[in-house]
């Protein structure tokens, strides 16, 4: 129960603080403001999404183990790149399956290719798919870096196709 006593405290505080600001000519707009009021809630630039490669009847939860039922599965982790920030970094695990046509492929999915711009193996998203005189093609991205990879990607350089980060 809220004493007679708090409240007329309550009020005094609230009047003094109100007060002060007016002395001080404290212009409201210059305060700080939750995020929420300056970007309006569902207004962030959409990313698409990973296509779903694995249903939900092939997960099984039980007390002491998880099982996801699919064939030939690879387990990766990933270098300290910070491309793909902040969905996975240096320490993360995944596991990828080889995709064995180019219709598999959605914009959204993440997947390890070979770049001739690069060594090593290279973990982006798909932003783009299309075809061209030379057949099917993705154009890549890794979600944290300004622009897209260089080169389009033919289905041949596609080793994997992401189906679960584990954290």
């Amino acid at each position: 129960m809220i004493s007679i006593r708090g409240v007329v405290l309550l009020v005094i505080v609230f009047a003094a603080g109100f007060v002060s600001a007016s002395v001080a000519n404290v212009n409201v707009e210059n305060v700080q403001k939750p995020l929420a009021s300056i970007i309006p809630f569902g207004t962030a630039p959409e990313i698409d999404s990973p296509s779903d490669w694995i249903t939900e009847d092939q997960i099984r939860v039980y007390d002491d183990r998880v099982i996801i039922d699919i064939e030939n599965p690879e387990w990766a982790r990933f270098t300290d790149t910070n491309s793909m920030d902040p969905v996975f970094d240096y320490g993360s695990n995944a596991i990828e399956i080889v995709p064995e046509k180019p219709e598999q492929i959605h914009v959204g999915d993440i997947v390890s290719y070979k770049s001739k711009y690069a060594s090593g193996t290279i973990i982006h998203r798909v932003i783009e798919i299309g075809n061209d005189e030379d057949g099917w093609y993705a154009r890549m991205k890794g979600d944290n870096n300004p622009i897209e990879d260089p080169e389009k990607i033919r289905f041949g350089q596609i080793q994997r196709v992401v189906v679960a980060i584990i954290y």
